[in-house]
């Protein structure tokens, strides 16, 4: 009889929380064999990330998923044997109330964001005594030995490197979005938050000597591209010039095709976490904006990703790229930063793919939590 296992997601911020519970669903099934129910609050997040499906649908599959929406009104259900609450959601009391009256409680486990702090490694796996007699553990995502690992599909690195060595396919994969960049232009792709010092980046881009094609999937960031290029709003499928550099708007397209998107680019600016994670298995020069917390507490995350990877880089090329990711998250001249960090761009290249090789010599995080379901037994 197949493990079964629950993940509740509370859409809170667009499709960051509901990116990163679809991908770990999937997985589970996949390459586990697992009964995997999907609860969302919020299926009209969903639906983008996975074309057919139905936002008004109470129960549906796809990809071998069970998809439930969560309703205001929670309906009885037998817990499953494994229960993931995706970054802190609270879970309907009865459903807690029938975990606790099983026979043999479900291992109950809090799948936290992502971070690269100190504090992660000392957190990871600690148990969590509930008052009711349950236990809720912690489960951490990481980049080190010592937390659950990335989100990475098994052959997720062997299809990057058949769309990379393959010019053809690339430019098949691009033609079928509509993308058609100018012999020699760099291809960049930029999904953000809206960003103040969006408009000195594209100065320096619209200045270069060297081509640009940027590519923009429908989000948030759209309000600033628009004030830049002086036009009231942007639609899918609007394109424009200035300069040395291309703008293009993409529609939001699903998860296998953004990540085909991040790796067809030389250049990713990414947001979040789902898209975070992918950029780096991409292997390409990337950008993070991170998401925007009360009293700036984000830069810590930020400067903690940064000293892990930052690794391995000359002490010139890391302060250029620390620089530029500053300057995107605290409102410094990206301008003068992107001119500076592409002095050094041939080792940030390669340092991105030695990255990318790094991170999956671990277990990924579906791997981490099946094995840590099985150690509970």
């Amino acid at each position: 009889m197949k493990v079964t296992w629950d993940i509740f997601c509370t859409v809170v911020d667009n499709y960051g929380d509901i990116g990163v519970t679809w991908r770990l669903a999937r997985q589970l099934v996949a390459e586990h064999g697992l009964a995997v129910r999907l609860w969302v609050d919020d299926l009209n997040a969903f639906v983008p990330m996975c074309p057919g499906a139905d936002a008004s649908a109470a129960q549906q599959w796809q990809q071998g998923v069970e998809v439930r929406a969560w309703p205001a009104q929670w309906q009885p259900v037998e817990p499953a044997d494994v229960v993931i609450g995706a970054f802190a959601c609270q879970l309907p009391a009865p459903y807690i109330e029938a975990m606790r009256a099983r026979v043999t409680p479900p291992l109950w486990l809090n799948l936290d964001y992502l971070s690269a702090e100190d504090w992660v490694e000392g957190c990871h796996g600690l148990p969590s005594p509930q008052a009711n007699g349950l236990r809720k553990v912690f489960f951490f995502p990481g980049f080190t030995d010592k937390t659950g690992g990335l989100l990475r599909e098994a052959p997720l690195l062997a299809q990057r490197d058949a769309l990379q060595q393959s010019p053809e396919a690339r430019t098949a994969f691009l033609q079928g979005l509509g993308v058609q960049p100018a012999k020699g232009a760099q291809l960049i792709s930029l999904f953000a938050y809206e960003n103040p010092q969006l408009g000195a980046w594209l100065d320096a881009l619209a200045a270069d000597s060297c081509a640009t094609h940027l590519v923009v999937p429908s989000g948030r960031i759209l309000g600033d591209l628009a004030n830049w290029l002086g036009e009231p709003a942007l639609a899918v499928g609007d394109l424009h010039r200035r300069g040395a550099l291309t703008v293009q708007v993409l529609p939001f397209v699903s998860q296998d095709d953004y990540d085909r998107l991040l790796w067809c680019c030389d250049f990713n600016a990414v947001r979040g976490e789902d898209s975070f994670v992918r950029a780096q298995w991409a292997g390409r020069p990337m950008l993070w904006h991170i998401y925007v917390q009360e009293e700036n507490a984000h830069w810590e995350k930020l400067e903690a990703f940064l000293g892990h990877y930052r690794q391995g880089l000359s002490d010139d090329a890391a302060q250029a790229l620390m620089a530029l990711w500053r300057a995107w998250n605290m409102d410094h001249d990206m301008r003068q930063a992107w001119q500076a960090a592409r002095k050094h761009w041939p080792q940030l290249q390669q340092h991105a793919r030695d990255w990318a090789a790094r991170q999956a010599a671990r277990p990924d995080l579906a791997k981490a939590l099946v094995q840590f379901y099985r150690n509970s037994l």
